[in-house]
C-alpha cells in the first residue's frame, strides 16, 4: 500500500499551491480588495486552519478556506482508530446578480489503514441561468475528466438536490468520494479556475437592477437551505469540532424568504 504520510506530505503541498492560485485569480478581479486571513487551531485533536475572505466590488464575499486537522477517533464513529483530514474548500457569492455562485472543495482523510479523496465543484446561478455559462463550466469539466466526467455530473446531480424545494442547488458539476487517485483530485482542481474565470470576467461588468438583487437574494435563501440541511461537510465539520467560522463561511452576506 501507498506510504500514506508521503502522499499525506504530496497533498499538503498541493493543497497551499491550488489555495494561493485561486485566491491571486479572484483578487485579478478587485482593483483595491484582498483577502484578509483568520488562522484557527483545532481544539479536539492537532492541527487547524485558515480562513481567507474577501469582500469588494466583484465579490461581495468570497471565502477560500484550507485545514488540516487530525485526532484520536473518526468522528462519526464509522471508521476506528485515529483520523487525519485536509482539504481546500471555497465559496463565491457576487456583487452582481447576473454572476453565478460557485462552490468547490477537494479533500483528503485518512483514517486507520485507509485514506480516500472526495469533492468536486459546483455552478449555481443566483436567477440569472444562461446556457453558454453552463455549457462552458461543464465542458471545462468533462475535458479534465474525460473518464469520469459521466459518473461524477450524475453524482452531483443527485447529491446538490433540495428534496424540500424538489429541485437542484443549481446547474450541476462533478463530486466524487471515497477514491484512492490522487491525480482525480489534481485533474479537479487543476480544472477549477479554467471552469469559472472566464464566466466571472465576461460577466463583472454587466449592468443591473435592485429588483435583480432581490431575485439573487430569493435563489440565495435555497442555498443556505442547502448547506445547513443536507451538506455532508457542514455536518462533518459540526461532529468534528471544527471552527463554526469556517464551516459557516458558505453563507451569503444577504438572502431573503
Amino acid at each position: 500500500m501507498r506510504n500514506m504520510f508521503s502522499l499525506r506530505d504530496q497533498v499538503i503541498a498541493y493543497l497551499h499551491s491550488l489555495r494561493s492560485d485561486i485566491m491571486q485569480s479572484f483578487e485579478s478581479l478587485e482593483e483595491n480588495s484582498r483577502f484578509i486571513e483568520t488562522k484557527w487551531n483545532y481544539e479536539k485533536g492537532a492541527g487547524g486552519g485558515s480562513i481567507n475572505v474577501l469582500r469588494g466590488t466583484c465579490f461581495e464575499k468570497a471565502a477560500v478556506n484550507w485545514s488540516g486537522v487530525g485526532g484520536e477517533e473518526f468522528p462519526s464513529g464509522e471508521f476506528p482508530g485515529p483520523f487525519f483530514a485536509t482539504g481546500v474548500s471555497l465559496i463565491t457569492h457576487m456583487q452582481n446578480p447576473h454572476m453565478p455562485t460557485v462552490h468547490m472543495n477537494v479533500r483528503y482523510i485518512e483514517t486507520g489503514d485507509r485514506y480516500w479523496f472526495g469533492g468536486g465543484y459546483d455552478l449555481t446561478p443566483m436567477g440569472f441561468d444562461e446556457p453558454c455559462d453552463t455549457e462552458h463550466f461543464h465542458n471545462t469539466a468533462k475535458k479534465a475528466l474525460p473518464n469520469h466526467y459521466e459518473e461524477y455530473a450524475q453524482n452531483a446531480r443527485e447529491y446538490f438536490y433540495i428534496p424540500h424545494r424538489k429541485k437542484e442547488r443549481g446547474v450541476g458539476g462533478l463530486f466524487f468520494e471515497y477514491i484512492q487517485d490522487f491525480e482525480i483530485m489534481q485533474a479537479v482542481g487543476n480544472s477549477f479556475l479554467p471552469a469559472i474565470m472566464p464566466i466571472y470576467e465576461r460577466k463583472k461588468d454587466l449592468p443591473y437592477t435592485t429588483e435583480d438583487k432581490e431575485i439573487q437574494k430569493q435563489h440565495r435563501a435555497h442555498y443556505v437551505e442547502f448547506n445547513l440541511l443536507y451538506d455532508r461537510g457542514t455536518k462533518f465539520g459540526f461532529a468534528s469540532g471544527g471552527n463554526p467560522e469556517a464551516i459557516l463561511c458558505s453563507m451569503p452576506p444577504t438572502a431573503r424568504w
